[in-house]
């Protein structure tokens, strides 16, 4: 296995773990409604956001 893969799963394991371990509820401000969720549901889409803009961002690198 590559270095590249091991960190990434050990990144995507500690990724788990502290979303799985952040379960209360906090109350979110998005400027005019506020929403309660789960913490561990804004981790996810938050992660969800990062891993879909690092792709984009390496796509256009790659293409250059």
């Amino acid at each position: 296995m590559r270095v590249r893969t091991i960190g990434f799963v050990i990144l995507a394991a500690l990724a788990i773990w502290f979303i799985a371990a952040n379960t209360g509820s906090i109350t979110i401000r998005l400027w005019i409604p506020t929403v309660t969720l789960p913490l561990w549901i804004v981790l996810t889409l938050t992660l969800l956001v990062g891993i879909v803009l690092g792709l984009l961002i390496a796509r256009r690198r790659a293409q250059r």
